[in-house]
């Protein structure tokens, strides 16, 4: 770059270098920038020596072939270095990386290469005599982890011939290899994980090559392995998923495809864990194009609820806003647009308001036979959850519903609509609801009795603020019935300036009133918090004491004095000295 070449063409003139090396030490260096640029997680020093050092078809491995990691980053010409700690191989700067990606003809064949690579490795007599019940991290295989799990994302991006013939060899041994037991393992957490770890492990003896080759979507080989008949095509593996459902479930389309041809595949066979089809997953994740496959099979459900949580395929493409999914299920007579799940009893209008999906929610309201005011097992409506999350569009849609209850509260808390959205902040929900003239903008919720005042001044929410004293019916005084906080306490203690000089600007409001739990007054909490700017202000008025003690007999100067905030000790200590008898 000190020649006048920028950052792209020092790379380019550095990479010349590596390749200017010639023989061994030229291939090693572009080696080692394939597969730290191409690998499909970061490599750890152990594990891309070993995969350097594979050779491709070879029949086992010879440690004399591997390079040393000084060897193989001395030839990379300072472009790739190790992680301290993690002793991972990474490439210098994330724009090296841009770099090599935006310049695909410096590598040949970069992602069958690895495939071919990792295969070789998986057929290797090491890899074969290594105990399917060991651990996933057996000693002398630092490179098993990563050739189980990627072989096939790598094949799938780029397919050869001798990649193809690797994997039958493999796939001929796979019942019983430890690859099996990895891979199985590893994706068996990815679904779990939706909702909580699994607690055991599931059986990788059931998990097959057929499952495998549907997981990672390769529709050449799915082929041939039908061709041979050697598998149950509907069998499940240890989470009870079908070659079909983990196809439907990664979005491989032509696999679903492929599969549904043949005559004695149950396409709403359901895994053993959750209960759900393909046609579940594949709603769930929005692979459009195999819902409708699905949705075309005579023998498919298109309204199954899964046995776990009731949630059917309508539901789970609604809470995640797949809105072609939602309109090819809609078309279906036979699915109920209004069927709730079994976690918290939410329906998919539910679930599209509280999520932000406008389009869903306007195609779930176009229906007779969704209730749009429906609520959840905790009484929340469709309204109070977009209102809650500031769905503005959302709120305007249901509000021009007329059968849709601005006010109802829910059951746990008691909170309205318009409490949700003063409470989160969102102001264009608030005059939304404002409009209304059914809504109070004073009823407080019944587990702390606070107001939607109370609720904005407490978050400072200024703008809310400012709306909700607008109205008459607003009392800007108004304690909480648990600790008897009012708006300007609660506004005080969190040090919301602002919203301190509106509501002392309103002569209902007592500037001194204290709370029923510590008897601190809005001086003594700004004082220990510090809030100089709000002491300020307290100070000013004459219907505050600068002496008001709690029931520990704490005053703002002491709680001041005891918290280090001595900018305003000194506030304080001039006002009290301004007192007659002081």
């Amino acid at each position: 770059m000190r020649d006048g070449l920028d950052l792209g063409g020092a790379y380019g003139a550095t990479l010349g270098r590596i390749k200017g090396q010639g023989g061994e030490r030229a291939k090693l260096g572009m080696a080692a920038m394939m597969w730290i640029s191409h690998s499909r997680r970061p490599l750890q020093a152990e594990e891309i020596c070993r995969a350097i050092g594979i050779r491709i078809g070879s029949n086992d491995f010879d440690n004399d072939d591997a390079p040393a990691i000084s060897t193989l980053l001395g030839c990379c010409q300072g472009l790739a270095t190790i992680e301290k700690g993690t002793s991972t191989v990474r490439l210098i700067h994330f724009t090296l990386q841009e770099y090599l990606c935006t310049h695909p003809d410096l590598f040949d064949r970069a992602h069958s290469t690895i495939a071919e690579t990792c295969l070789t490795y998986l057929n290797f007599q090491h890899a074969k005599d290594i105990s399917a019940g060991s651990s996933s991290h057996p000693l002398g295989a630092p490179f098993l982890e990563y050739s189980s799990l990627y072989w096939g994302t790598h094949m799938r991006i780029e397919l050869s011939d001798r990649a193809k013939s690797l994997a039958l060899q493999l796939v001929g041994q796979f019942n019983g290899h430890i690859s099996a037991k990895i891979l199985s393992e590893s994706i068996a957490g990815e679904v779990t994980r939706r909702i909580y770890p699994r607690p055991s492990i599931p059986d990788c003896e059931r998990f097959s090559a057929l499952h495998c080759i549907s997981y990672f979507g390769m529709v050449e080989v799915v082929r041939i392995l039908i061709n041979m008949g050697r598998w149950d095509l509907n069998q499940g593996d240890g989470l009870g998923v079908t070659p079909l459902i983990w196809a439907a479930m990664y979005g491989h389309e032509e696999v679903v495809g492929v599969l549904l041809q043949e005559k004695q595949v149950q396409p709403d066979r359901q895994d053993a864990d959750d209960g759900r089809a393909a046609l579940s997953w594949a709603a769930e994740k929005g692979h459009e194009g195999i819902v409708k496959l699905l949705l075309g099979q005579q023998d498919v459900n298109p309204d199954p609820p899964e046995t776990k949580y009731n949630q059917t395929p309508l539901l789970w493409a609604a809470q995640n806003g797949h809105e072609g999914i939602v309109k090819l299920l809609l078309w279906r007579k036979d699915v109920n647009p209004d069927t709730p799940c079994r976690h918290y009893d939410r329906t998919p209008l539910s679930w599209a308001a509280e999520n932000g999906h406008e389009g869903i929610v306007k195609l779930l309201l176009g229906r007779k036979d969704v209730n749009p005011d429906s609520s959840s097992s905790y009484g929340r409506s469709p309204l109070s959850l977009a209102g809650e999350k500031g769905h503005e569009g959302i709120v305007k849609l249901l509000l021009g519903r007329k059968d849709v209850n601005p006010v109802t509260p829910d059951t746990l808390y008691g909170r309205t609509p318009l409490s949700w959205a003063a409470n989160q902040g969102h102001e264009g929900v608030v005059k939304l609801l404002l409009e209304r003239k059914v809504v109070n903008p004073d009823t407080p919720d019944t587990h702390y009795g606070r107001t939607p005042l109370l609720r904005a001044a407490n978050k400072g929410h200024e703008g809310i603020v400012r709306l909700l004293l607008g109205r008459k019916e607003v009392n800007p005084d108004t304690p909480e019935t648990k600790h008897g906080r009012t708006p300007l306490l609660s506004a005080a203690m969190h040090g919301h300036e602002g919203i301190v000089k509106l509501l002392l600007g309103r002569k209902e409001v007592n500037p001194d009133t204290p709370d029923m739990y510590n008897g601190l007054t809005p001086l003594s909490w700004a004082a220990a918090g510090g809030y100089e700017g709000i002491v300020k202000l307290l100070l000013e008025r004459k219907d505050v004491n600068p002496n008001s003690s709690n029931k520990y007999d704490q005053t703002p100067l002491t709680l001041a004095t005891q918290y280090k905030k001595y900018r305003v000790v000194e506030l304080l200590q001039a006002r009290i000295a301004d007192i007659p008898g002081n």
